[in-house]
Parts: C-alpha cells; sequence; structure tokens
C-alpha cells in the first residue's frame, strides 16, 4: 500500500469511544500519519489526535480488514478498575448479603400531587420533637414502616417527575426498584401520566400506582383503574398483578396503605438483598456546589458500606469523605445499602447518575477520575462532530438509504404540541426519507429533552416555549440544535421543506430549442465555428446541448461555450434567425448536422 498502514486479517481491534488515529495507530503499530492518509481517501478529513467518532473508526477498520470493537463507557470502566485491580463484579464467599430497603421514584402528571404526596409521606415520618424536623433537602430520603411487627426502612428518591428519572437512565444508572405512579382520581391519565408510566416500563421496575385526591366530590377512582388497564396496567382487585392505592396526600389519607403496598411489591415481586460488607459501591443522585461546603453530593449507597475517611471516586470527581449527613442534617459514621446521604469532600461537583466506589487510597482515586475525565473530554469531542442539524442531515444522503428526521417537541400548552405532531405526522413527502417523533412534551425545553435528543441524534423544535440554563448549556455542549417557532404553519413548512431536502432532486428536460449547421467555419483560436439557423424554439449560450447527425447522438451533455449575432455576443437567438456558436469539449461539427438545446429543471414532488 500506497500509504504504509498495514492491512488487517480480521483481527479484532478494541478501541474507547472518541478514540483517535494516533490510539488506532498504537493497537496496529502503524504511523499515524499513514491512517490520516487513508481517512482522507475515504473522504474524512481528520488529524491523527483528533477524537473520531464510532462510525469513523468502524469504517477505518473495516478499509484496513480489522475487526474494530468499540468498547462501551461500561466495558472501560472494568478495564480501568481492573488497572487498579478493583473488580465492581467480583463475588466473594465470605461476603455477607443482607436484605436492602426498596428505592422508590415518584412518577406522575403536572399538578396531580406528587410533591404533596412526598410531604405526606415525609412528614407521617418525622420523630417527633426532632430538632428542626427535615432540615434540609438532600435529594432522597429513608421512612420506617412497621410491616408485620417488623420496623421496615423504605428510600424514596425526592425528584418528583420523570425529568431526572431519564437523565440518570440516559447516564445508564438504574437505581429505582418501585415507581410509584401518582394519578388525581378527578383528572385522570393523562400525557405524562402516559409518559411516566412508558419511561418506569422502559426501565423494567415494578410500579404501585397511588389515585390521589379521593377526598375531592369529583373524583372517580374506578375511571382511573378503567384508564390503565388500557396502558397494561390491570388492578388487583379486576385480577390483574398492580397494586392500586386510594389516596389523598392534604389530609394525608391511604398514606400508611400506599407504603405497604409498596413493601408488599418489593417482597412478592423483587430480591432485595446486596452486600454489607467491602468498599462501597453506589450512586450520585444529584449534587451542587454548596457555598458553605463546597462541592456536595447525595449519594445512594448500592453495595458495601460507605464510611466517613473513606477515598472516593464519583464519575470524573474524587476526593476523601470528609463527613456524611443524613436527610435530618446530622452526621453518620457509615451508610450501608439503599441508604441516602448527603458526603462532603468532593474535589468537583459529579453529575447526576455517576457511579460512586470507595478505593484503597487516594492517589487511586485521583488515577481513576484523571482518566475518566479525559475519557469523557474524547467523547464529547467526538459525538460534537457528529450531531445532526437541518442542514448537516442533507449531507448525510446516500444512495438508496432511506433516511430519518428524529424529532423531540416542546410546547407552551399540550393542544398546540398535539396540533404540531399530527401535522407533521400527515406530512406526505416520500417513502425515501421518515419523521420520527421520538417525544412529545409541554412545558420549558429540559436537560430531559436534550438528553434524549442526544441519544437519538435529534432535532429539539420548541413551540412558544425556551430552554432553562441548564438546559441551554447542555445543548451546546452536545452540539444538538434547537428550533424555535411561534407559528404553527411556519415550523410545518421549515419541517416539509428539511424533509423534502433529504430527497434527492428529481430532475427533467425541458426542450428549449434547435438549430441546424449550415456553415462550418474553421478558426485557429476557437477551433471549429458552426453557423447555423434557428430552426425551432431559442438557443442559449451556456445552455446544455446535443449534437445530432443522420438522427443519431454524435455527442451528448456539451454545452455552448460562445453564441454570436455576426460580430455581436448573444445571451440567446429566437427561432428564424442565424448565429454562430461553438461547442463545448467538442470540434467534429458538420454541415447539416442538429444542435438541440436544453436544461434541466428540478421538477417538483407532489
Amino acid at each position: 500500500m500506497s500509504s504504509g498502514a498495514p492491512k488487517g486479517q480480521g483481527q479484532a481491534i478494541r478501541l474507547p469511544r472518541g478514540a483517535s488515529l494516533s490510539d488506532f495507530a498504537d493497537k496496529i503499530n502503524a504511523n499515524p500519519g499513514s491512517l490520516v492518509q487513508e481517512m482522507f481517501n475515504l473522504g474524512e478529513m481528520v488529524t491523527a489526535t483528533q477524537s473520531c467518532t464510532d462510525d469513523m473508526l468502524l469504517l477505518l477498520g473495516e478499509h484496513l480488514g480489522y475487526d474494530v470493537q468499540i468498547v462501551s463507557p461500561e466495558d472501560e470502566d472494568r478495564e480501568l478498575l481492573a488497572q487498579f485491580n478493583i473488580d465492581l463484579d467480583a463475588e466473594v464467599e465470605s461476603v455477607t448479603l443482607g436484605s436492602r430497603p426498596p428505592v422508590v421514584t415518584v412518577m406522575g402528571h403536572v399538578d396531580h400531587g406528587k410533591t404533596k404526596l412526598l410531604d405526606a409521606i415525609r412528614s407521617t415520618n418525622v420523630v417527633e420533637g426532632e430538632a428542626g424536623g427535615i432540615t434540609q433537602h438532600i435529594g432522597a430520603y429513608q421512612v420506617h414502616v412497621e410491616h408485620e411487627s417488623v420496623d421496615r426502612a423504605i428510600t424514596f428518591i425526592d425528584t418528583p417527575g420523570h425529568e431526572a428519572f431519564t437523565a440518570m437512565r440516559a447516564r445508564g444508572a438504574q437505581v429505582t426498584d418501585i415507581v410509584i405512579l401518582v394519578v388525581a382520581a378527578d383528572d385522570g391519565v393523562m400525557p405524562q401520566t402516559v409518559e411516566a408510566l412508558n419511561h418506569a416500563k422502559a426501565a423494567g421496575v415494578e410500579i404501585v400506582v397511588a389515585v390521589n385526591k379521593i377526598d375531592l366530590p369529583n373524583a372517580n377512582p374506578g375511571k382511573v383503574r378503567q384508564q390503565l388497564t388500557e396502558y397494561g396496567l390491570v388492578a388487583e382487585e379486576y385480577g390483574g398483578e398492580t397494586m392500586f392505592v386510594d389516596v389523598a396526600a392534604k389530609p394525608r389519607i391511604g398514606i400508611d396503605g400506599l407504603l405497604e403496598a409498596v413493601l408488599l411489591t418489593a417482597d412478592a415481586s423483587l430480591e432485595l438483598t446486596a452486600p454489607i460488607d467491602g468498599h462501597a459501591q453506589g450512586k450520585a443522585i444529584e449534587a451542587h456546589l454548596d457555598k458553605g461546603r463546597g462541592p456536595v453530593a447525595t449519594v445512594l449507597v448500592e453495595k458495601g458500606t460507605l464510611r466517613v475517611g473513606d477515598s472516593i471516586v464519583v464519575g470524573d470527581a474524587h476526593g476523601r469523605v470528609r463527613a456524611m449527613l443524613d436527610e435530618f442534617g446530622k452526621q453518620i459514621p457509615e451508610a450501608g445499602p439503599s441508604r441516602p446521604v448527603l458526603v462532603l469532600g468532593l474535589t468537583q461537583v459529579p453529575g447526576a447518575g455517576d457511579t460512586v466506589i470507595a478505593v484503597r487510597e487516594d492517589r487511586v482515586a485521583r488515577q481513576i477520575a484523571e482518566q475518566r475525565q479525559a475519557r469523557e473530554r474524547a467523547a464529547q469531542q467526538a459525538a460534537s462532530r457528529s450531531r445532526a442539524t437541518l442542514e448537516s442531515i442533507l449531507e448525510k444522503i446516500k444512495e438508496g438509504e432511506k433516511t430519518t428526521l428524529s424529532l423531540v417537541l416542546k410546547g407552551d400548552v399540550s393542544g398546540s404540541v398535539e396540533a404540531l405532531e399530527d401535522a407533521l405526522v400527515k406530512l406526505d413527502v416520500s417513502d425515501e426519507v421518515q419523521l420520527k417523533i421520538i417525544h412529545r412534551g409541554v412545558g420549558a425545553i429540559s436537560e430531559s429533552d436534550v438528553n434524549l435528543a442526544t441519544t437519538d441524534d435529534s432535532i429539539i423544535i420548541g413551540f412558544n416555549v425556551r430552554p432553562d440554563p441548564k438546559a441551554r448549556e447542555l445543548a451546546e455542549r452536545e452540539g444538538v440544535e434547537i428550533r424555535y417557532y411561534s407559528v404553527i404553519y411556519q415550523a410545518i413548512e421549515e419541517i416539509e421543506a428539511a424533509l423534502k431536502g433529504l430527497l434527492k432532486p428529481i430532475y427533467e428536460e425541458i426542450a428549449l430549442g434547435s438549430a441546424e449547421v449550415r456553415e462550418v467555419f474553421r478558426s485557429s483560436k476557437f477551433g471549429n465555428i458552426a453557423g447555423c439557423m434557428v430552426t425551432s424554439g431559442i438557443i442559449r449560450r451556456n445552455g446544455k446541448a446535443r449534437l445530432v447527425r443522420d438522427s443519431a447522438v454524435v455527442a451528448e451533455n456539451v454545452s455552448i461555450a460562445s453564441l454570436r449575432r455576426f460580430t455581436d455576443d448573444s445571451t440567446e437567438v429566437r427561432e428564424g434567425f442565424e448565429c454562430g456558436l461553438t461547442l463545448s469539449n467538442f470540434n467534429d461539427i458538420k454541415v447539416g448536422d442538429v444542435i438541440e438545446c436544453f436544461e434541466m429543471r428540478e421538477k417538483p414532488r407532489d
């Protein structure tokens, strides 16, 4: 090979997301410059140290005969931790397995009482005389319930709504065991109820339905049960497997029954055990920068026991646990499985859903965090190169390939969103392109929407809404395009134009005119000049032409290079007039030839 890049024989190469050509070259013992040349030959301009997308790496591997395997973030983490002799999946015989409390997230439609329900659950559990009650919000807390004469704990993740749930799932964090789906008895199943239900089903978690506001005069709990059967949630009293509990959060009716239903569901469907001994592992539920304390994170321990003084890695942050606080603001020395705690002592703010690992010493924690930071930077640089925009999608189309435009719709009211979605779905463009609406919702564009658009390479349409500051920052960082509209027709027109832009244009030939060659003049400067009579239509300078001799096409795809009437240049000559012309790159003109002039016009699609 001229470039000097070695050919593979199907050997497998493992590369992380966002790897550069230098990383690839190291694996195959090649010169990075030769791979830059190979990529140039394949139509990609990439420097040796630039992060490449997965598609680029796979394309280069196929071209050179290597089986490129892109290592998932989880596998990367395992390999990274293996360098420090840390095995997250190790099953040690001596490990003591203990039962752990279920972890619960409350989800449902706006205004159906999720926050009020959480407040009711929390306040019924505040110990009388507790100084100040619950003094701070730490994003998760435990409640204790007397169940079959045993004191049982339940951990609640205090982030109502599915936004945080989705954001954590987008990061691969699966911390919830049971979802409480709140539905108002006076309102019934609403769009966000269905959305929350779909998120819960996609996560594969158990669902308990809390039918709230049963104290209101127009409450109809039976209607809620009936509506949810359409979505696969059949109440136990109807012969199904889902527990429905009637509650009223404000007067605190049915709260104990709801907690009991959570425990019964956990005992019947889930085996909730976890190792108590060993280094702690868990997830960061949320994190922020506290003015007085610095970076703090709410950590939910999943395995082992986290103790004050432990060195920990949280995503690409690290530190030593300086103190741990419970939901009452009290310091605690250690936290076991399913115990949420506020951790102080990190060097920077981690992300929601980041993995928490306790390690032997600070040095190991710092090295793991630094390598994760480098990996995350490389992956982000690669991702930002390939994110879709309405303009860039045009460049993606290939011969015979179906192209999909994925959208996330957000609007100010549900009526607008539904109208926009209906109009977009009814757009009849062609079988060659597809429009896919992966999510629709009401309210400001949130981080959850940007996360969703990131994973599905989608464009966000904002109808009379704007992103919140964090979502805007995330969209800029991830390279997700957000388009804003206030007139529904403008949105429909632009999306239709984008979809039509994805189609390859159809051209049709439009005949302009023809001319017969009456004389041929030889010129040392211009070659053969045809003296013609225009017999029909018009002949246009720079127009496409073909030369016909004895009814056979002699020259195709030539153009009229120059056109004159006597000594003057002309742009066009009409029927019945004489002219002199030359053809581009064609000199074999004879008397009696016919020159047909035409143009290719784009045909509008129906």
